[in-house]
């Protein structure tokens, strides 16, 4: 924003609905001075948890249009319309003019979709759609206004997609519900979530707190865009697309009614034991004390997920005993070691601390460990003509990318394995550059020790650490 528009007073007309009690109370702000009219509307919208924005849908505008377009990512993949931002910015001012002109007559259409398929740690692939220009200025501005509604209410156990919030925090979230009581633990997986939200329902739960049908119109459309694979067009009925840039946004609102506020407001007042849940995108975990309880609630839970148009893969999801007791309860039974579960890249396991208390610990999970060693494999392949010197180079900025995920207490074992694979593939590719082998591993080691040292793993994370929410 330029110094001149920072300093001005915004003066903006905000009406909206209160449902309190039973009874609709009507209240129009005019004239409210902010610093910008999102920050304004995510301050209204947290300090009334009750409030229902009925006019939102005017702040996309030529000003916030040019604002995300200044944000957005330029070497990005372009849609089917070939136009990239550069492209876009060389008559930035008239292209955004008409868009706003055809945003006010309801006359925009969002462009289908280009489809690419991505491989997963499965052999399988994920869908990505890959939008036009223009349709990801109008997504960004849509999503600036539903995180500043909605944010403000989302639970602090939802993690993903959410500033100050991460995988690490998750973890150590759930570390502490597992160090406190629980004993069973509710691991399951929501089935191709992106792609089976059901857009009636998105709608309706974005009604929940605007009622603008101008806001309304744009997410059907977005999402009824369609994609374009390869020469054939493909209706979307249903999901938002991954690659969409306000699908982190709608799904955030999708598992906030589906799962976290159920739980929250639902199944914890109802149980007697301990219960709680950490979310990350489309994985979560929920903690119980009571066998019974758990049992319940993960019946519950396939219901649930049913009527809004999902389903739990059976395969994935299972109730197992985990916590301080579950080794001991188990050898009784004349049973074997607890079983483990995977979230969020890493294999969680019982295990006990140097002085013989329970602990809970992770790895890096086999799928995760496997598909990243075959990765940098490829990778240092792919550089085997580039000098030794650049080559190291780029495998240490991997390396460092790597600890800084898995560098957490307890993992050091599996790093180090790693980081001796890592040293493998560069082994075998130096000696593949010519016919004649360059390196006995004896002389690989010493001339990556003096010359090229490569990044040693170490603990950058202490998932022990109390979480704190930082808002």
């Amino acid at each position: 924003m330029e110094g001149s528009r920072e300093k001005a007073v915004i003066l903006t007309a905000l009406a909206y609905e209160t449902i309190s009690k039973g009874k609709h109370h009507l209240y129009t702000e005019v004239e409210e001075m902010m610093e910008t009219k999102l920050a304004r509307i995510s301050q209204l919208s947290k300090q009334n948890p009750d409030m229902v924005f009925t006019s939102v849908g005017h702040l996309i505008n030529e000003e916030m249009l040019i604002e995300c377009h200044k944000d957005m990512d330029g070497d990005k993949a372009v849609g089917i319309d070939g136009v990239t931002k550069e492209m876009y910015g060389d008559n930035l001012e008239a292209n955004v003019k008409a868009l706003v002109e055809r945003l006010k007559q309801k006359s925009y259409k969002p462009q289908p979709a280009r489809r690419v398929e991505i491989p997963k740690d499965n052999g399988k692939t994920r869908p990505l759609n890959i939008y036009c220009y223009e349709d990801k200025l109008v997504q960004e501005a849509l999503k600036r206004i539903l995180e500043a509604v909605f944010e403000p209410h989302f639970y602090d156990e939802m993690m993903g997609f959410r500033p100050n919030r991460g995988c690490h925090q998750a973890l150590r979230m759930l570390n502490g519900m597992i160090m406190y009581r629980t004993e069973y633990i509710v691991d399951a997986d929501i089935r191709s979530f992106f792609d089976h939200m059901d857009h009636e329902w998105i709608i309706k739960f974005v009604e929940s707190r605007i009622k603008d049908p101008n806001i309304t119109r744009l997410i059907r459309r977005l999402l009824k865009a369609g994609i374009l694979n390869g020469f054939s067009y493909e209706e979307t009925e249903e999901g938002s697309g991954q690659g969409s840039v306000c699908s982190p946004i709608l799904s955030c609102i999708y598992m906030h009614y589906v799962l976290l506020w159920w739980f929250k407001e639902k199944i914890q007042p109802e149980m007697k034991g301990f219960c709680g849940i950490v979310n990350y995108a489309d994985d979560f975990v929920c903690c119980f004390q009571y066998k019974e309880e758990a049992e319940r609630f993960y019946e519950r839970l396939k219901h649930r997920m049913e009527h809004f148009g999902l389903s739990l893969a059976e395969e994935k999801s299972r109730l197992i005993e985990f916590g301080r007791f579950a080794e001991a309860n188990r050898k009784k039974r004349g049973e074997g070691k607890p079983e483990t579960f995977d979230f969020l890249g890493f294999t969680h396991y019982c295990s006990k601390s140097k002085n013989g208390k329970f602990r809970v610990k992770r790895k890096t999970s086999k799928k995760k460990f496997a598909k990243k060693c075959k990765e940098v494999h490829k990778k240092i392949g792919e550089m085997r003509t580039f000098g030794t010197a650049a080559i190291i180079k780029k495998v240490n900025q991997i390396l460092t990318g790597y600890f800084h995920y898995y560098g957490i207490i307890d993992n050091s074992v599996m790093n180090k394995k790693f980081r001796y694979n890592v040293l493998k593939s560069l082994f075998y590719w130096l000696n593949r550059r010519s016919q004649k082998k360059s390196y006995t591993w004896e002389g690989f080691l010493h001339m990556i020790d003096e010359a090229y040292p490569l990044v040693k793993p170490k603990v950058y994370v202490n998932l022990f650490e109390i979480y704190a929410v930082n808002n």
